[in-house]
């Protein structure tokens, strides 16, 4: 089979480490034929790349077989809904969408089982993550009782903020944290544990920085079978702090860079509750540390696992349907904030859909405001 020919559509922060990734070579079968954005000193630095300034023009050209779209979220939905339309193959940026009514209106363009349809969400290739799954899933935590999820480490400038007209804005990027920074978060905490039955949430709007979003994130969230998770988030605190922490029947696991710490208890915690005859004691313990070797191949293991996929020969890490789950999330919990009061999953999606059409007609966005060439380093943010 020959080389699977792709187009990058938005040559931003993102789109610039995809370009990247081609031309050292860390995609297998598979060439970068051209990119596409709407500003011509991006399409400038790659002037040995085909460039076009309309996503529509290089959907229809007959050159390339598949497309990255790495573009402002809210272009995800009609970008990816044309070039199915045109029989390519979609590999879409985190968030699938802005919203959930958006996720299924892709979703329901993707008709054709022969074409590829899917999500980047990297951080399912880390082994941590993977083994984390894997405990749940054998049952050795046992049923899971709590969840904490303490993600402070995000610090954004105001620089930052200010870097595109679009960003933290209602109406260019359709929020703060929950779909700029939190989309893998809430992917990975959708994966391991299923979505929850109903979000409390309280999401200050521009706390930290002059923005009219949320830059920080506090949510309480309830499983039907009563077991509750912390979501702690923000943009705004230095040094930040990134836990992860589980506590199951069985014990608890502490998720760390390069291990995970599963303190066991000797017996499940419900029957020590039930049998013990000492008012103040509690089961007996032993930590197990599972090394964890590796960060996982992320960004390029995603895109090499696409063109597996468009070859016929492997799997998809994430089915672009499987983005609608963290879309769902991050809506409810949003959605919570704003109107004080406890929100019930599912959420009706016609519902938030008007309620950001709301937030859209306020925005401060300027569409037609020009935006910064400039491209920030994306290194510290992410790897691989």
């Amino acid at each position: 089979m020959t080389d699977v020919r792709f187009g990058i559509i938005g040559i931003g922060n993102i789109g610039n480490t995809h370009v990247a990734r081609f031309e050292r070579g860390d995609i297998a079968n598979a060439r970068l034929v051209g990119i596409c954005d709407s500003d011509p000193a991006k399409l400038a630095r790659y002037p040995h790349l085909k460039g076009w300034s309309d996503s529509a023009e290089m959907i229809a050209s007959g050159e390339v077989d598949a497309v990255i779209i790495a573009t402002p979220h809210y272009a995800h939905t009609p970008i990816s809904i044309d070039a199915l339309g045109h029989g390519l193959h979609v590999l879409c940026e985190k968030p699938l969408a802005v919203h959930q009514a958006d996720c299924d209106r892709m979703i329901a363009a993707h008709t054709d089982p022969d074409q590829v349809f899917a999500v980047m969400f990297d951080t399912r290739t880390e082994p941590r993550y993977r083994q984390l799954r894997e405990l749940i899933r054998s049952g050795q935590l046992g049923r899971i009782r709590r969840i904490n999820w303490i993600l402070t480490a995000w610090f954004r400038s105001n620089a930052y903020y200010a870097s595109s007209n679009w960003r933290a804005t209602w109406g260019g990027e359709g929020g703060g944290m929950l779909v700029n920074q939190l989309p893998h978060d809430l992917d990975l905490f959708q994966w391991l544990f299923g979505l929850p039955q109903r979000v409390r949430a309280f999401c200050p709007i521009g706390k930290y920085h002059p923005i009219e979003v949320e830059d920080e994130v506090n949510a309480l969230l309830e499983f039907a079978d009563g077991s509750t998770a912390v979501l702690v988030a923000t943009t705004g605190e230095a040094p930040g702090t990134d836990r992860r922490e589980i506590i199951g029947d069985n014990g608890r696991v502490v998720v760390f860079p390069d291990r995970l710490e599963f303190t066991r208890t000797a017996v499940p915690t419900s029957e020590f509750n039930a049998t013990t005859k000492e008012s103040f004691g509690s089961p007996e313990t032993s930590l197990e540390t599972i090394k964890i070797d590796g960060k996982g191949g992320r960004h390029t293991e995603v895109i090499n696992a696409f063109v597996g996929a468009v070859r016929g020969e492997r799997s998809l890490i994430a089915e672009a349907a499987e983005g609608r789950a963290s879309v769902s999330l991050a809506n409810a919990i949003i959605l919570s904030s704003e109107l004080d009061k406890t929100v019930e999953l599912p959420l009706d999606p016609e519902t938030f859909e008007q309620w950001l059409a709301d937030k859209r007609k306020a925005s401060t966005y300027d569409a037609a405001a020009t935006a910064t060439g400039a491209v920030a380093d994306m290194n510290d943010s992410f790897s691989s």
